[in-house]
């Protein structure tokens, strides 16, 4: 594909990993609770959902998804139902981080977490839709150009997972006492409850 539009893409996509959602703050508070390790490979899960979206987008079945007012309505209340159910599990949670040890026996259940929460939006769909295809130039091979923008895209969003689990490492130390860990639980909470709401109420465009 041609350089100019990689250089275009690069930023904007990356902006668009960084924008604060439910993934990144869950990557954010995985790290808290179990450690930057555990966070990025968790975060691996979303790049699982995402892979997938990546392949539909280019056989152009996303497309068909997207306009499908059943499945979109589907996908949309399973999703919301699950961010609900996280922040209500937030919610009710221990306020300090767990052991090493019990977090290694979770890194499946965060990952699995993080690819469920990423495929239950069925607004990401729209990324794959009509950002993606923005930079594809339907003169050159479209296969090559989505695999190149899928993994230009891939690699920033692991860059952002590490990012955004950083900084939860960073916020460990600031909420090692159980009154402000518990805030800050339930401060996530409330930001994906409100999350999941929207998702709930929001329209197909």
């Amino acid at each position: 594909m041609e350089i100019m539009k990689l250089l275009l893409f690069l930023p904007a996509c990356f902006a668009l990993n960084m924008t604060p959602g439910p993934n990144n703050l869950l990557a954010m508070n995985n790290a808290r609770s179990y450690g930057f390790a555990t966070a990025v490979m968790a975060g691996l899960g979303r790049l699982t959902a995402f892979v997938g979206m990546i392949a539909l987008a280019a056989s152009g079945l996303a497309v068909v998804l997207y306009t499908s007012e059943t499945l979109f309505l589907t996908i949309k209340l399973l999703g919301a139902a699950y961010l609900l159910w996280i922040a209500a599990q937030l919610w009710r949670s221990e306020a300090t981080p767990l052991s090493p040890v019990m977090a290694e026996k979770s890194r499946f259940r965060l990952f699995r977490q993080e690819m469920m929460l990423a495929a239950g939006n069925p607004k990401a769909i729209l990324i794959f839709t009509a950002f993606l295809p923005q930079f594809v130039d339907p003169v050159l091979n479209v296969n090559e150009q989505f695999f190149v923008l899928g993994l230009s895209f891939l690699v920033l969003e692991l860059l952002a997972i590490s990012i955004y689990a950083l900084f939860g490492v960073y916020l460990r130390h600031w909420f090692a006492r159980p009154r402000m860990a518990r805030l800050f639980n339930r401060s996530c909470a409330l930001f994906l409850g409100f999350s999941g709401g929207n998702l709930l109420f929001s329209r197909q465009s």
